[in-house]
C-alpha cells in the first residue's frame, strides 16, 4: 500500500508541474487544438508502453461502455473545460479549484457507490477543502466568488471525479492502464474534431511554433498525461476513488509552486497556510495515518505477546 501512496504522490507532482506548463503552451496555440493533439500523443505513448508490457487486448462487452463513458468525462470534457478555462484564469486559481476534487469524490462515492469513508477520512477531506477554499474564494480578505473561467475549471474537475467512479468499476475486469489508453485515444479524436470546428487554422499555427514549444508539448503529453494518467488510474483501481482522490490536494500544492517558479505568480501567507491544511488533509484522508497507527499497534501487540 505504501508503494501506491508514493506513486500517487509522484503523479501529483507531475500533474502539478504540468499545469503551469499547459498555461505556457496555450500562449502559442488555441486550447482545443493543443489539447486534442497532446492527448493523441499521450494515447500513442500509452499503447507503445503497454505493447512492450504485453498488456494490449480488445475490450469485451460492457468494457466498451466504461471506455466511452470514461473518455467522454475524463478526457473530452475534463480537458476541454480545463484548457479553455486556463486561457482566462491564473495558474494558481486553477490549481486551487482542482483541489476541490477530493471533496467531490468523497461525496459522490458515498452517494453513488455507497462506499462511505471513515470518520478520520472525512476529517482529512474537510481539512483539505478548507485549505483549498481559503485561497480560492478569498482575495484580500474579501469573498470574490468564481469567474466564468474558474467555473470551467470547476466543471473540469467535476467531470474528472465522475470518471473516477467509472474507472473504479471498470478496473474489476479491465486493466486501468489499458483503459487509460483507450479513453485517451477516443477522447483525443473527439477533441481534434472539435478543434477543427471551433479553431479552424490553429493546426497550421501549431506547425509554426518554435522548438521549445515542442519540447514542452512532448513533456506534457508523454510524462504529464500518458504516464501520469496510467499510474493514477491504476491507483484508483487498487485503493478506490476516495483514497486516490485525496492526493489531488497535493496537485494543488505542486501546481501553485510550479506557477510561482515558472510563471512568476505570487505566493502569499494564505497559500502557505493552505499548504499546511492540505498536507494534514492528505495524511488523514488518504488513510495513511490509519495505516501507520494500525501498523504501530500491531507491532506493539506482537512485542507484548513475545514478552
Amino acid at each position: 500500500m505504501t508503494k501506491v501512496y508514493v506513486i500517487t504522490v509522484l503523479v501529483m507532482f507531475l500533474w502539478g508541474m504540468n499545469l503551469p506548463l499547459l498555461k505556457y503552451l496555450l500562449t502559442f496555440v488555441g486550447p482545443i487544438t493543443l489539447t486534442g493533439f497532446r492527448i493523441l500523443l499521450a494515447a500513442i505513448s500509452v499503447f507503445v508502453i503497454l505493447s512492450v508490457m504485453g498488456l494490449v487486448r480488445l475490450p469485451r462487452g460492457k468494457e466498451w461502455l466504461y471506455i466511452f463513458g470514461g473518455a467522454l468525462l475524463n478526457v473530452t470534457m475534463h480537458h476541454y473545460f480545463l484548457n479553455v478555462g486556463l486561457t482566462e484564469t491564473s495558474g494558481t486559481s486553477a490549481g486551487l479549484i482542482l483541489g476541490t476534487g477530493p471533496v467531490l469524490t468523497a461525496v459522490l462515492t458515498a452517494l453513488i457507490l455507497r462506499n462511505y469513508p471513515s470518520r478520520l477520512q472525512w476529517v482529512g477531506v474537510a481539512f483539505g477543502f478548507v485549505g483549498v477554499s481559503s485561497v480560492t474564494l478569498l482575495n484580500g480578505g474579501e469573498f470574490t466568488g468564481l469567474s466564468m473561467a474558474d467555473s470551467f475549471i470547476f466543471i473540469a474537475i467535476l467531470t474528472q471525479v465522475l470518471s473516477f467512479l467509472i474507472i473504479a468499476k471498470a478496473a474489476r475486469t479491465l486493466d486501468p492502464r489499458l483503459l487509460t489508453g483507450y479513453m485517451l485515444l477516443i477522447g483525443s479524436v473527439v477533441l481534434i474534431v472539435l478543434g477543427f470546428i471551433q479553431e479552424p487554422g490553429e493546426w497550421r499555427v501549431m506547425l509554426e511554433t518554435p522548438p521549445k514549444f515542442w519540447l514542452g508539448f512532448a513533456a506534457s503529453g508523454i510524462i504529464g498525461t500518458a504516464i501520469g494518467h496510467m499510474l493514477y488510474n491504476a491507483a484508483v483501481g487498487e485503493i478506490g476513488p476516495t483514497k486516490a482522490a485525496i492526493f489531488i490536494n497535493l496537485n494543488t500544492l505542486f501546481s501553485l509552486l510550479g506557477s510561482v517558479v515558472f510563471l512568476g505568480e505570487s505566493l502569499t501567507m494564505r497559500h502557505l497556510f493552505a499548504f499546511v491544511l492540505i498536507i494534514i488533509g492528505v495524511i488523514l484522508g488518504s488513510g495513511a495515518a490509519q495505516d501507520l497507527w494500525k501498523a504501530k499497534k500491531q507491532k506493539r501487540d506482537e512485542m507484548e505477546r513475545m514478552s
